[in-house]
Protein backbone atom coordinates (compact mmCIF):
# COMPACT_ATOMS: atom_id res chain seq x y z
CA UNK A 1 0.00 0.00 0.00
CA UNK A 2 1.61 3.23 -1.17
CA UNK A 3 2.32 5.99 1.32
CA UNK A 4 3.02 8.44 -1.50
CA UNK A 5 1.27 11.76 -0.94
CA UNK A 6 0.22 10.54 2.50
CA UNK A 7 2.24 13.29 4.22
CA UNK A 8 0.16 15.93 2.42
CA UNK A 9 -3.01 14.01 3.21
CA UNK A 10 -1.90 13.76 6.84
CA UNK A 11 -1.37 17.52 7.08
CA UNK A 12 -4.77 18.16 5.54
CA UNK A 13 -6.35 15.69 7.93
CA UNK A 14 -4.71 17.39 10.91
CA UNK A 15 -6.11 20.73 9.79
CA UNK A 16 -9.55 19.19 9.55
CA UNK A 17 -9.10 17.68 13.00
CA UNK A 18 -8.12 21.04 14.48
CA UNK A 19 -11.11 22.71 12.86
CA UNK A 20 -13.40 20.00 14.10
CA UNK A 21 -11.98 19.72 17.62
CA UNK A 22 -14.20 22.36 19.17
CA UNK A 23 -17.27 20.92 17.51
CA UNK A 24 -16.39 17.50 18.89
CA UNK A 25 -16.00 18.91 22.39
CA UNK A 26 -19.39 20.62 22.08
CA UNK A 27 -20.95 17.36 20.97
CA UNK A 28 -19.32 15.58 23.90
CA UNK A 29 -20.68 18.14 26.33
CA UNK A 30 -24.12 17.79 24.75
CA UNK A 31 -23.96 14.02 25.07
CA UNK A 32 -23.09 14.36 28.75
CA UNK A 33 -26.07 16.65 29.28
CA UNK A 34 -28.36 14.23 27.41
CA UNK A 35 -27.01 11.32 29.44
CA UNK A 36 -27.67 13.11 32.72
CA UNK A 37 -31.13 14.11 31.59
CA UNK A 38 -31.83 10.59 30.39
CA UNK A 39 -30.72 9.18 33.73
CA UNK A 40 -33.09 11.51 35.58
CA UNK A 41 -35.99 10.56 33.30
CA UNK A 42 -35.18 6.87 33.65
CA UNK A 43 -35.06 7.15 37.44
CA UNK A 44 -38.44 8.88 37.54
CA UNK A 45 -39.90 6.36 35.13
CA UNK A 46 -38.69 3.41 37.17
CA UNK A 47 -40.23 4.96 40.25
CA UNK A 48 -43.49 5.19 38.33
CA UNK A 49 -43.22 1.60 37.12
CA UNK A 50 -42.65 2.60 33.49
CA UNK A 51 -39.84 1.25 31.28
CA UNK A 52 -37.75 3.79 29.34
CA UNK A 53 -35.47 3.26 26.32
CA UNK A 54 -32.84 6.03 26.20
CA UNK A 55 -32.22 7.34 22.70
CA UNK A 56 -28.63 7.43 21.44
CA UNK A 57 -27.53 4.26 23.22
CA UNK A 58 -23.92 3.40 22.39
CA UNK A 59 -23.82 0.07 20.56
CA UNK A 60 -20.08 0.02 19.90
CA UNK A 61 -17.74 1.80 17.52
CA UNK A 62 -14.86 4.19 18.07
CA UNK A 63 -15.83 6.95 20.49
CA UNK A 64 -12.27 8.29 20.66
CA UNK A 65 -11.85 12.01 20.10
CA UNK A 66 -8.70 11.69 18.00
CA UNK A 67 -8.57 15.45 17.58
CA UNK A 68 -8.22 15.83 21.34
CA UNK A 69 -5.56 13.10 21.37
CA UNK A 70 -3.62 14.98 18.70
CA UNK A 71 -4.00 18.22 20.68
CA UNK A 72 -2.41 16.62 23.75
CA UNK A 73 0.61 15.65 21.67
CA UNK A 74 0.95 19.04 20.00
CA UNK A 75 0.47 20.91 23.29
CA UNK A 76 3.31 19.02 24.95
CA UNK A 77 6.86 20.21 25.45
CA UNK A 78 10.32 18.68 25.00
CA UNK A 79 8.93 15.79 22.98
CA UNK A 80 6.49 14.75 25.70
CA UNK A 81 2.71 14.95 25.29
CA UNK A 82 0.70 17.20 27.57
CA UNK A 83 -1.54 15.83 30.28
CA UNK A 84 -5.20 15.75 29.37
CA UNK A 85 -8.24 13.53 29.01
CA UNK A 86 -6.20 10.64 27.62
CA UNK A 87 -3.42 8.75 29.45
CA UNK A 88 0.07 9.35 28.11
CA UNK A 89 1.91 6.26 29.35
CA UNK A 90 3.38 3.62 27.04
CA UNK A 91 2.52 -0.08 27.25
CA UNK A 92 4.59 -2.11 29.69
CA UNK A 93 6.21 -4.04 26.85
CA UNK A 94 7.41 -0.95 24.97
CA UNK A 95 11.00 0.24 25.31
CA UNK A 96 13.19 3.16 24.32
CA UNK A 97 13.51 6.58 25.92
CA UNK A 98 10.15 7.62 24.50
CA UNK A 99 8.44 4.24 24.95
CA UNK A 100 7.82 3.96 21.22
CA UNK A 101 9.98 0.93 20.45
CA UNK A 102 8.38 -2.49 20.17
CA UNK A 103 11.32 -4.88 20.13
CA UNK A 104 10.70 -8.56 20.70
CA UNK A 105 13.32 -11.29 20.85
CA UNK A 106 16.62 -12.13 22.48
CA UNK A 107 18.35 -9.08 23.94
CA UNK A 108 21.68 -10.08 22.42
CA UNK A 109 20.29 -10.91 18.97
CA UNK A 110 22.85 -9.99 16.31
CA UNK A 111 20.25 -9.25 13.66
CA UNK A 112 17.15 -7.06 13.68
CA UNK A 113 14.13 -7.33 11.40
CA UNK A 114 11.97 -4.18 11.37
CA UNK A 115 8.39 -4.37 10.08
CA UNK A 116 6.43 -1.28 9.06
CA UNK A 117 2.70 -1.99 8.84
CA UNK A 118 -0.76 -0.42 8.94
CA UNK A 119 -3.52 -2.44 10.59
CA UNK A 120 -5.94 -1.84 7.70
CA UNK A 121 -3.41 -2.57 4.94
CA UNK A 122 -4.45 -5.53 2.73
CA UNK A 123 -0.88 -5.99 1.48
CA UNK A 124 0.26 -6.30 5.11
CA UNK A 125 -2.40 -8.93 5.68
CA UNK A 126 -1.24 -10.84 2.58
CA UNK A 127 2.37 -10.68 3.81
CA UNK A 128 1.47 -11.86 7.32
CA UNK A 129 -0.72 -14.67 6.02
CA UNK A 130 1.99 -15.87 3.65
CA UNK A 131 5.18 -15.19 5.61
CA UNK A 132 4.14 -14.42 9.20
CA UNK A 133 4.60 -17.96 10.49
CA UNK A 134 8.17 -17.96 9.16
CA UNK A 135 8.82 -14.60 10.84
CA UNK A 136 7.62 -15.99 14.18
CA UNK A 137 9.74 -19.13 13.76
CA UNK A 138 12.92 -17.16 13.14
CA UNK A 139 12.12 -14.94 16.11
CA UNK A 140 11.67 -17.96 18.36
CA UNK A 141 14.87 -19.54 16.99
CA UNK A 142 16.85 -16.43 17.90
CA UNK A 143 17.81 -15.69 14.29
CA UNK A 144 16.87 -12.04 14.85
CA UNK A 145 14.87 -9.72 17.04
CA UNK A 146 11.80 -8.08 15.51
CA UNK A 147 10.86 -4.42 15.82
CA UNK A 148 7.35 -3.32 14.87
CA UNK A 149 6.48 0.19 13.68
CA UNK A 150 2.83 0.91 12.94
CA UNK A 151 1.31 3.69 10.87
CA UNK A 152 -2.23 4.95 10.42
CA UNK A 153 -1.96 6.73 7.09
CA UNK A 154 -4.87 4.76 5.63
CA UNK A 155 -7.20 6.45 8.13
CA UNK A 156 -6.19 9.85 6.80
CA UNK A 157 -6.29 9.03 3.10
CA UNK A 158 -8.84 11.00 1.13
CA UNK A 159 -10.16 7.84 -0.52
CA UNK A 160 -10.83 5.96 2.72
CA UNK A 161 -10.85 7.95 5.96
CA UNK A 162 -11.88 6.44 9.26
CA UNK A 163 -10.05 5.51 12.44
CA UNK A 164 -9.58 1.74 12.31
CA UNK A 165 -5.78 1.86 12.03
CA UNK A 166 -5.44 4.16 15.03
CA UNK A 167 -8.01 2.25 17.06
CA UNK A 168 -6.35 -1.10 16.30
CA UNK A 169 -3.00 0.39 17.31
CA UNK A 170 -4.46 1.41 20.68
CA UNK A 171 -5.62 -2.21 21.07
CA UNK A 172 -2.20 -3.54 20.07
CA UNK A 173 -0.74 -1.34 22.80
CA UNK A 174 -3.21 -2.83 25.25
CA UNK A 175 -2.10 -6.33 24.22
CA UNK A 176 1.57 -5.36 24.56
CA UNK A 177 0.79 -4.13 28.05
CA UNK A 178 -0.32 -7.68 28.91
CA UNK A 179 2.71 -9.46 27.44
CA UNK A 180 4.79 -9.72 24.29
CA UNK A 181 3.21 -13.11 23.58
CA UNK A 182 -0.28 -11.61 23.80
CA UNK A 183 0.84 -8.83 21.46
CA UNK A 184 2.24 -11.25 18.88
CA UNK A 185 -0.84 -13.47 18.95
CA UNK A 186 -3.23 -10.52 18.71
CA UNK A 187 -1.15 -8.99 15.91
CA UNK A 188 -1.35 -12.24 13.97
CA UNK A 189 -5.10 -12.48 14.55
CA UNK A 190 -5.71 -8.95 13.26
CA UNK A 191 -3.94 -9.78 9.99
CA UNK A 192 -5.38 -13.28 9.65
CA UNK A 193 -7.55 -14.36 6.74
CA UNK A 194 -10.35 -15.02 9.21
CA UNK A 195 -10.52 -11.52 10.65
CA UNK A 196 -8.80 -8.94 8.45
CA UNK A 197 -11.41 -6.72 6.77
CA UNK A 198 -11.44 -5.37 3.25
CA UNK A 199 -9.41 -2.18 2.88
CA UNK A 200 -12.49 0.06 2.60
CA UNK A 201 -14.15 -1.58 5.61
CA UNK A 202 -13.26 0.42 8.73
CA UNK A 203 -14.15 -2.55 10.95
CA UNK A 204 -11.29 -1.97 13.38
CA UNK A 205 -12.83 1.35 14.40
CA UNK A 206 -15.27 -0.78 16.42
CA UNK A 207 -13.95 -1.56 19.92
CA UNK A 208 -16.34 -4.49 20.22
CA UNK A 209 -14.92 -6.07 17.07
CA UNK A 210 -11.36 -5.76 18.35
CA UNK A 211 -12.34 -7.32 21.66
CA UNK A 212 -14.15 -10.13 19.83
CA UNK A 213 -10.96 -10.91 17.89
CA UNK A 214 -8.85 -10.65 21.05
CA UNK A 215 -10.96 -13.31 22.72
CA UNK A 216 -9.38 -15.85 20.35
CA UNK A 217 -6.03 -15.10 22.04
CA UNK A 218 -5.62 -17.14 25.26
CA UNK A 219 -4.06 -14.34 27.34
CA UNK A 220 -6.65 -11.80 26.21
CA UNK A 221 -9.81 -13.90 26.45
CA UNK A 222 -12.07 -12.25 29.06
CA UNK A 223 -9.10 -10.13 30.18
CA UNK A 224 -10.82 -7.21 31.91
CA UNK A 225 -7.69 -5.03 32.04
CA UNK A 226 -7.12 -5.42 28.31
CA UNK A 227 -10.74 -4.68 27.46
CA UNK A 228 -10.77 -1.57 29.66
CA UNK A 229 -7.62 -0.34 27.90
CA UNK A 230 -9.32 -0.82 24.52
CA UNK A 231 -12.60 0.87 25.38
CA UNK A 232 -10.94 3.49 27.61
CA UNK A 233 -8.34 4.54 25.00
CA UNK A 234 -5.51 3.96 27.46
CA UNK A 235 -2.91 3.93 24.69
CA UNK A 236 -4.48 6.36 22.21
CA UNK A 237 -1.77 8.99 22.74
CA UNK A 238 0.90 6.33 22.39
CA UNK A 239 -0.79 5.09 19.20
CA UNK A 240 -0.64 8.49 17.50
CA UNK A 241 2.96 9.01 18.60
CA UNK A 242 3.83 5.60 17.15
CA UNK A 243 2.11 6.63 13.91
CA UNK A 244 4.19 9.82 13.88
CA UNK A 245 7.35 7.69 14.18
CA UNK A 246 6.20 5.71 11.17
CA UNK A 247 5.55 8.90 9.17
CA UNK A 248 8.96 10.33 10.06
CA UNK A 249 10.89 7.47 8.43
CA UNK A 250 11.65 8.69 4.91
CA UNK A 251 12.75 5.20 3.85
CA UNK A 252 9.19 3.94 4.21
CA UNK A 253 7.11 4.65 1.12
CA UNK A 254 4.45 1.98 1.54
CA UNK A 255 3.34 -0.97 3.61
CA UNK A 256 4.54 -3.48 4.35
CA UNK A 257 8.14 -2.28 4.39
CA UNK A 258 10.87 -4.49 5.80
CA UNK A 259 14.30 -3.50 7.02
CA UNK A 260 16.98 -5.97 7.97
CA UNK A 261 19.74 -4.55 10.12
CA UNK A 262 18.57 -1.07 9.22
CA UNK A 263 18.46 -1.47 5.44
CA UNK A 264 15.28 -1.69 3.39
CA UNK A 265 14.94 -5.09 1.69
CA UNK A 266 12.54 -6.32 -0.95
CA UNK A 267 9.39 -7.64 0.65
CA UNK A 268 9.37 -11.45 0.34
CA UNK A 269 6.23 -12.99 -1.14
CA UNK A 270 6.79 -16.53 0.16
CA UNK A 271 8.25 -18.20 3.21
CA UNK A 272 11.07 -19.52 1.04
CA UNK A 273 11.90 -16.02 -0.20
CA UNK A 274 11.88 -14.73 3.36
CA UNK A 275 14.29 -17.43 4.54
CA UNK A 276 16.62 -16.66 1.66
CA UNK A 277 16.51 -12.94 2.47
CA UNK A 278 17.40 -13.56 6.11
CA UNK A 279 20.28 -15.85 5.19
CA UNK A 280 21.66 -13.38 2.67
CA UNK A 281 21.52 -10.31 4.87
CA UNK A 282 22.52 -12.09 8.08
CA UNK A 283 25.77 -13.11 6.35
CA UNK A 284 26.38 -9.45 5.53
CA UNK A 285 25.83 -8.46 9.14
CA UNK A 286 28.21 -10.99 10.63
Amino acid sequence: MSKRNSAEAKRAARERLRAERERQHKRARLRRHVTVAGSVVATLAVAAGVGVAVAGRDDGGDSTDWGAVRAQIEDGENGEPASGDYPIEAPAGATGDDGLTIRIGQEDATNTLTLYEDARCPACAAFEQGVGAEVRQGLENGDYAVEYVFGSFLDDGQALGGSGSKNALNALGAALDVSTEAFLDFHDALYSEEFHPEEADDAYADDDRLIEIARTVPELKDNADFERAVTGDTFAVWALRMSDTFDADEDVTGTPTLKFNGEVVETPRTAEDFTAMVEEHSDEAE
